[in-house]
């Protein structure tokens, strides 16, 4: 018996020795590993000095967020500002034992070791918070026992440096969260538009669950099974005693509002956004998509929104009076097989909606109704008042490629009562520019009616004709050659034959083709007459107001040197009008517009702030005090009494001036005018020049849009009138048109008795 027992005791000991040997020989060799290792793992720098690619981002003057630029989306924010129910959502998602283990969470390990060899399914992982904060700074993805044990390796590097709340603040601020948020308070903003501090419970577990797989999970794209991660998370923390059972079924139950389109930006500003993104990358080309830099616009929101509106609503009612077109396109629906086809959304991929203007596929078309899909999975029924717009194109005899049938890409729109209505995509563009006429600072500018369709900035790259809104300029010019507002030019035809002109015959003619006689410079300019403009201009010298133009911000290159500049046959941008006509408003200064105000850098020090010039200041003085008012009081009588009298008559204040503008053959409208405390230019065309149709004047097809806009910003506004200057005297006015009794005239120039101004000589050349 005792010789057999050192045999059994040997069968018991000899495994037992063999894996304590095993396990000796791995201590080593990890030991080994990690005394070579070790020293070796990256630093940490990157890590306790954190600064982390945060976008440029475009505020407005009253602190609304307009838009963001770079390749990731991230709001960072510190350990101790992210609310409690937030970082135990985090923790039952990702890692319970976040405050017990040292890097390396060995229970979850054998967990999930244990779930994988007997679950056969679906692998499990076990990665903690500091592994995950470890692989996102230092490591790829790929799935290797090498990156896995350096993961370790920096996970415990991680943990004897950092405190777990300073991992925890790394962790929320530099996870990837889908829709290119990077960080927790990212995510809030993108998928539900609020900061962290305003989630509810149900938000919260949503972006905890994010995490695992952004874009499986993403509620977006995978609404549903971000439902199913969601409850996950919540029954996680109601297990682990964060939350009760009340909040747990009254989270399950909440509704969530995701924002579908995560691009949208809380005032539609584009443009703008556009053009400060331009200024912060030319001051600072470096790094300016990823230091955190904040550009604050001038623009004010409200005025802003009240642009947008207005101009939208100026080119639709526009788009409306000329008909409709016919189908946008077409697609093929051979192969969808239901009306819920997930087909149908991927054609409508290339068909972008345009605010509310959302295209739809046709299903079925007949004279009564329209049954048409659009994106995301909504039928509807478009009949009766709807159609009325398109009942031409439904039409059996309507142009094939124009038809709408079956496959057909229409618009539609919701009206006041919720009901879809046939709309289309206009194709004329158009422009509104508004900046305070005191100091320049622009309030609202809208480059374009779609910014998705066209970035082609109308307000600062658009040179076109401003047709009659030129005018004025020609006038001001005219009270400086010894014209004034009394003096009695004559409205009749004018010729000038080729040997005069040098080139060809030209015959101008009045707008309406009527000529009215002798009559005084206010009345014409009221009634916008050109064959007086052509007179003044004539008698003023066309050299002399090209140089003069020149005092209100226009390039004389621009503006040759024929009479066609009575007529607006220059060039100008609608940024140039709101700068010329500010002079006006402001009593004769020469304002630089300007649209951003200060950028910051992240920590909010300012980096570069504007220096705006303000009106006051006779240094900057264009023209003579006395030249702006009388043109101030000119084209407060086009708004009264003139062409733009239907801006008086609707807004019912007589403080308004401007004046209306059309070019020859319809091609360009505009209304350019202004309120003591503000200055606005509308104009509307085709990108490519071509008529906008009979009757389609400045009064008509832009005034509206201005009208618009004023109706909203000088709401709560008093009238307010420019002051009278010195050196000014009133004489009786002869009363040969609507206007004042008493007329003003510069003091040395004020006759004893008004009289006509000296004839015209028409023999002198244009160019002279």
């Amino acid at each position: 018996m005792d010789a057999l027992l050192p045999t059994a005791l040997r069968w018991f000991l000899y495994p037992i020795a063999f894996v304590v040997g095993l396990a000796a020989m791995a201590i080593a060799l990890a030991a080994v590993v990690l005394s070579l290792t070790y020293p070796n793992l990256p630093s940490l720098e990157i890590l306790t000095d954190y600064r982390p690619k945060v976008p440029l981002r475009v505020y407005t003057a009253d602190g609304y967020l307009i838009g963001e630029f770079g390749e990731e989306r991230r709001a960072v924010v510190n350990i101790h500002d992210v609310p409690a129910i937030m970082k135990q959502a985090i923790l039952a998602a990702e890692d319970e034992r976040f405050y017990q283990h040292g890097g390396v969470d060995t229970l979850g390990v054998l967990r999930a070791l244990y779930a994988n060899l007997l679950g056969g399914g679906k692998r499990q992982g076990a990665s903690t918070i500091t592994q995950q904060v470890a692989k996102n700074f230092f490591l790829s993805s790929e799935k290797t026992y090498t990156r896995k044990l350096y993961e370790a390796l920096l996970s415990f590097k991680i943990e004897s440096n950092l405190s777990k709340d300073q991992i925890l603040e790394l962790y929320i601020n530099q996870i990837f969260l889908g829709q290119r948020a990077y960080g927790f308070a990212a995510a809030a903003h993108a998928y539900f538009g609020k900061p962290l501090a305003d989630l509810t419970l149900a938000e919260v577990a949503m972006l905890a669950g994010l995490p695992k797989a952004p874009s499986a999970y993403n509620p977006v794209v995978n609404p549903k099974r971000a439902r199913l991660r969601q409850q996950y998370v919540l029954r996680r923390m109601n297990e682990l005693g964060f939350i009760d059972n009340g909040q747990y079924e009254a989270a399950l139950q909440q509704a969530l509002v995701i924002k579908r389109d995560v691009n949208e930006a809380p005032v539609h500003a584009e443009f703008v956004t556009e053009m400060a993104r331009q200024i912060a990358a030319e001051r600072f080309p470096d790094d300016v998509y990823t230091r955190g830099l904040r550009v604050y616009t001038t623009i004010v929101r409200d005025d802003q929104e009240a642009a947008y509106a207005a101009l939208r609503r100026g080119v639709m009612d526009y788009d409306r009076r000329h008909g409709y077109r016919g189908a946008e396109a077409y697609v093929d629906l051979a192969d969808i097989k239901s009306e819920q086809d997930e087909a149908l959304d991927e054609l409508l991929q290339d068909f972008h909606d345009a605010e509310d203007l959302r295209p739809a596929i046709v299903l079925q078309a007949d004279s009564k109704r329209i049954r048409a899909y659009r994106r995301g999975g909504e039928v509807v029924t478009i009949s009766g008042d709807g159609l009325k717009v398109a009942v031409r194109m439904i039409d059996q005899k309507a142009p094939p490629n124009k038809r709408i049938r079956r496959g057909a890409i229409i618009r539609i729109q919701s009206d006041e009562k919720n009901n879809w209505r046939i709309v289309q995509m206009p194709e004329a563009e158009a422009a509104f520019l508004a900046a305070d006429p005191r100091d320049g600072a622009i309030r609202a500018l809208v480059g374009g009616f779609d910014f998705n369709r066209n970035q082609f900035n109308h307000v600062t790259q658009a040179w076109r004709q401003p047709g009659s809104s030129f005018k004025p300029f020609i006038y001001s010019g005219a009270l400086e050659k010894g014209f004034t507002p009394a003096s009695i030019i004559n409205d009749e035809p004018i010729s000038f034959p080729s040997a005069v002109t040098g080139s060809q015959a030209w015959e101008p003619k009045n707008y309406d083709g009527k000529y009215e006689g002798p009559m005084s410079m206010r009345t014409a300019l009221a009634k916008s007459k050109n064959m007086v403009s052509i007179r003044l201009l004539q008698a003023s010298g066309v050299r002399f107001v090209q140089d003069y133009v020149t005092r209100f911000g226009f390039d004389a290159s621009k503006h040759p040197p024929y009479l066609t500049m009575a007529l607006g046959a220059g060039s100008v941008t609608p940024w140039q009008m709101v700068t010329a006509y500010a002079v006006f408003a402001n009593g004769g200064y020469r304002i630089r517009p300007y649209i951003v105000r200060e950028i910051q850098d992240d920590k909010k020090q300012v980096l570069a702030r504007a220096e705006p010039i303000t009106a006051g200041d006779e240094t900057l003085r264009a023209i003579d005090p006395r030249n702006a008012f009388l043109m101030d009081s000119m084209l407060r009588d086009v708004t009264i009494y003139g062409t733009a009298a239907r801006a008086s008559a609707t807004l019912k204040r007589k403080d308004l001036a401007g004046k209306t503008g059309t070019t020859n053959e319809h091609v360009d409208a505009w209304f350019c005018g202004y309120q003591q405390t503000v200055v606005g230019c509308s104009w509307i065309g085709f990108d490519q020049p071509k008529s906008l149709g009979n009757g389609e004047t400045g009064g008509t097809a832009a005034l509206p849009t201005w009208i618009a806009y004023m109706a909203k910003v000088l709401k709560d506004v008093p009238e307010s009138f420019l002051p009278t200057p010195e050196g000014l005297v009133s004489v009786a006015s002869p009363g040969v048109a609507k206007g004042p009794s008493h007329e003003l005239f510069y003091q040395e120039n004020a006759p004893a008795e008004l009289e006509p101004a000296p004839p015209v000589d028409e023999t002198v050349k244009p160019e002279d």
